[in-house]
């Protein structure tokens, strides 16, 4: 079939519709929660649905190069027409699941709930301003951990049920159907198995999944900035994750999205740990050093390429790779 590089568009696609929905909505947090959800990924597949019926008659590489043009030119719109998203002005404000940080400080019940979990701590202190002062602050720390535990555990549940949905496909008479197809397109049509129609419908799913992440990130931001969406980040990086993980095995998938993006995000913490440890013989003020301190930025990439080039040659197959049921 060949590569799909419509990743971008579609993630971009979902946060955009629930960016949409949430700047208007006025819903109960459960029925929010699942709404925005459930936009993302309606648009982000009717989307696909489009974009499918044009491009997915080519193959290889020619279908590679469809997709990502095509993404890019959603991304462009988008992003420069006003009307339709505030252009680069960004979209802000946006409503969440999940309580505000301001809304708990002042809630009775969460500060009970923390002044009951530092008990010991508050009971040290004899002065009744300076407890005060200092529950006021363990308040505020901890809203902003309670809010990321909700984002937490909406996101894990969100994470399971696509799990356990996707391993009932993998193994049902479709999955098995969608990976002889993958095999062998030849053979799959020739058993009378309607080739076309299964590419798109993989199509419009997966680019679904992937809209639920793009309204995810944003309601998680609060924000949407469709100046920030690169194909870098949100095309290439994904498939570094599954080709990590393990093409073909949802565990590996979820494994290679752990992965990949810790070494992402800690790429520039570890570069630095580096540099300092093997220039420690350098003043600080080397030429050498100090480029190699503001190159710091442009590790990930190099991280990346050598995490991926290992995986390749060590397991090409992935950390998990796929395993086939025969029955």
């Amino acid at each position: 079939m060949g590569v799909d590089l419509f990743l971008e568009a579609t993630f971009l696609a979902g946060a955009f519709l629930a960016a949409a929905f949430l700047a208007g909505a006025f819903l109960a947090t459960a029925f929010l929660a699942a709404a925005f959800l459930a936009t993302g990924a309606f648009f982000a597949g009717a989307l696909a649905y489009v974009i499918g019926k044009i491009a997915l008659g080519l193959r290889a590489d020619y279908l590679a190069i469809a997709t990502l043009l095509i993404s890019e030119i959603v991304i462009a719109v988008i992003k420069h027409e006003d009307w339709l998203a505030r252009g680069v002005k960004n979209v802000i404000g946006l409503k969440r699941p999940v309580p505000y940080e301001v809304d708990l400080q002042t809630k009775e019940w969460f500060i009970n709930l923390v002044e009951k979990f530092n008990q010991g701590a508050l009971n040290l202190i004899t002065d009744t301003l300076e407890r005060q002062e200092l529950l006021k602050q363990l308040v505020i720390e901890s809203s902003t951990v309670f809010v990321k535990l909700c984002f937490a555990g909406l996101f894990t549940v969100v994470v399971i049920i696509l799990l356990i949905i996707t391993q009932k496909a993998l193994y049902s008479p479709w999955g098995r159907m969608m990976r002889a197809i993958r095999d062998n397109e030849e053979a799959a049509n020739a058993m009378g198995k309607n080739v076309v129609k299964q590419h798109l419908l993989i199509f419009v799913l997966g680019s679904a999944i992937v809209g639920i992440a793009g309204a995810m990130m944003v309601t998680y931001d609060g924000l949407f900035t469709p100046g920030s969406y690169r194909p870098m980040r949100y095309t290439f990086l994904i498939w570094v994750m599954v080709i990590v993980g393990g093409s073909g095995n949802n565990f590996g998938a979820i494994l290679g999205g752990f992965a990949v993006w810790f070494l992402w995000v800690e790429a520039a913490p570890i570069a630095l740990f580096l540099i300092n440890f093997f220039t420690s013989g350098l003043e600080e003020t080397n030429a050498f050093r100090v480029h190699l301190v503001n190159s710091i930025p442009y590790f990930r990439f190099l991280m990346m390429g050598v995490g991926l080039l290992l995986i390749m040659r060590y397991r090409p197959r992935g950390i998990l790779p796929e395993k086939i049921k025969h029955i």
